[in-house]
């Protein structure tokens, strides 16, 4: 059985970015069940820690429901991080629960980023802020992520949901890409079609098998190694020579 958390920043009831949050919870759930594996899917809702947040970053001392809910994160197998665009950024509830995370709290676990706004003009948010903060923990974040404007709910179908074969197409490719992570191929292919399936797996296998050959301990872990074997070319001068040729003090 995996463990699956979705954070969500959402600051209202019913919220348009849980909403957004579910969809890709839900479709995560019946991609890792195609595969033989079993999900168990918490959710960390930051608006009911808005008070805890803000005297844990003003003294330093973090409740029991903070410290229960960052236990949540950092014990996932897989992360759905959502937030609404707030002044072209995630909020600062969202900021300041990845503020209080432990910096190692996120190395290597597979995350899918998503994000609501009020027009599509946000959209790349989710590139120019939220990857970045993802990458800063060390987290493996998934290619595809995800965003919704105030149009793309509930369009036609009654049911305030996300709706459109576009946006219901980015979900299913992101909670395809995730589920390959969580049920232990991790795959190498970067951009993942519509037709992703044995190839990648294949290859995701090889890459895992290279990865512990290298000393990694489990699937996908990180890899410290650097290679050290550089080679001096012999004709290239060196810098000291160069000076000692402009300025005639040496020969």
């Amino acid at each position: 059985m995996k463990n699956l958390v979705v954070v969500s920043a959402g600051v209202s009831a019913p919220s348009t970015t849980r909403i957004l949050a579910d969809r890709i919870a839900e479709a995560v759930d019946v991609q890792v069940s195609k595969r033989g594996e079993g999900l168990e899917i918490e959710y960390v809702e930051l608006r009911e820690l808005a008070v805890s947040l803000g005297a844990g970053m003003s003294t330093g001392l973090y409740d029991e429901k903070l410290r229960t809910a960052l236990d949540t994160v950092s014990g996932a197998d897989g992360l759905i991080a959502a937030t609404p665009v707030f002044a072209a950024s995630y909020s600062g509830l969202f900021k300041m629960f990845f503020d209080a995370l432990d910096k190692d709290a996120l190395t290597s676990m597979p995350v899918i980023i998503a994000a609501t706004a009020g027009t599509a003009r946000h959209s790349l948010v989710l590139e120019y802020a939220m990857r970045p903060l993802f990458s800063y923990f060390r987290a493996t974040v998934m290619p595809t992520a995800v965003f919704a404007a105030t149009e793309d709910f509930g369009a036609g179908d009654g049911t305030g949901g996300v709706s459109g074969a576009e946006m219901s197409n980015r979900v299913v490719r992101a909670a395809r890409e995730l589920a390959e992570y969580l049920v232990g191929v991790r795959s190498a292919v970067v951009g993942f079609g519509p037709d992703f399936g044995n190839e990648a797996e294949e290859k995701g296998a090889a890459h895992s098998a290279d990865g512990a050959s290298e000393g990694n301990q489990g699937v996908g872990a990180p890899n410290h190694r650097r290679s050290t074997n550089t080679q001096v070319d012999a004709n290239v001068t060196d810098f000291a020579t160069l000076l000692e040729g402009l300025d005639g003090t040496a020969k």
